[in-house]
């Protein structure tokens, strides 16, 4: 299996995905047509860039597998290669889902072992 890659949700949206299957993707995702995800080296440029310092976040591990042809990868943030998915995200992918907690410092602390 190749490495997974990630979506950062709110609990909220994650609960909702639960209800439906699939996640449709926050407002940034719908405003620019595609659902951002990252690997796993690009997770904390993601979060610090992103939503640094804010509660109430999952990191959920996706099967990049098993997201077919409307997934791909594309120049992004200083034209590295970042994952887009451009059709909702299917729950049966989905690896695990964990709490992103904030640590001390107000960053957002990941799952040890899982980051090279």
């Amino acid at each position: 299996m190749a490495e997974p890659v990630y979506k950062v949700l709110t609990q909220a949206a994650f609960d909702e995905a639960g209800c439906k299957g699939h996640v449709a993707g926050l407002a940034d995702d719908a405003r620019d047509g595609f659902i951002h995800l990252s690997a796993g080296h690009q997770l904390e440029g993601t979060l610090a860039a992103h939503i640094a310092g804010q509660a109430g976040l999952v990191l959920v591990a996706v099967d990049a597998e098993r997201l077919g042809p409307a997934f791909k990868w594309e120049p992004s943030r200083g034209g590295a290669l970042f994952p887009h998915l451009y059709a909702p995200l299917d729950l049966a992918a989905v690896l695990w889902v964990e709490r992103l907690e904030l640590g001390p410092d107000g960053r957002h602390v990941l799952p040890q072992g899982v980051f090279a």
